[in-house]
């Protein structure tokens, strides 16, 4: 029984091993193209074995995130697409969202404005399906003030 675990243990490693991996270019300091077990595939700069500078991740499932990198976490101007039809196009800080950008949602509403961890933050405008608008200053995710 030990045998037959350690048999197939070593089939699954082999397997993983073959679909994954740098498949083109230079994946250490340049540029390449790596494909993870899971369909998973990033295309662009890498440094140090990072990805850093521009590039582009696609999920298996379709999302997508096409932009700046630093140390393997999406930093500076980006865009990230979800299947859902969810859209951010901005700016991104240690892989949040956080500076100016434009979050639109597949059913046509839209948060313009400041972005801080991931959240709308500083002066913003949020445009509903419905044409009302909420406008002012957010924090932590919250309109705290109108204008």
């Amino acid at each position: 029984m030990k045998k037959l675990f350690l048999y197939i243990f070593l089939v699954l490693l082999v397997c993983n091993a073959a679909f994954a991996g740098c498949i083109k270019g230079d994946c250490n300091n340049g540029y390449g193209t790596y494909t993870f077990a899971n369909g998973d595939k990033y295309v662009g700069e890498w440094k140090d074995g990072k990805w850093h500078g521009l590039g582009t991740i696609t999920a298996e499932d379709g999302e997508k995130y096409a932009g700046a990198w630093k140390d393997d976490k999406k930093h500076g101007p980006g865009t990230y697409t979800w299947v859902s039809g969810n859209k951010y196009v901005g700016e991104y800080k240690d892989g949040k969202r956080h500076g100016q950008g434009t979050f639109t949602f597949a059913d046509g509403e839209k948060y313009v404005g400041g972005f801080k961890n991931g959240k709308y933050h500083g002066q913003g405008t949020f445009t509903y399906t419905n044409g009302s608008v909420d406008k002012g200053i957010w924090e932590n995710g919250k309109l705290v003030e109108s204008n």
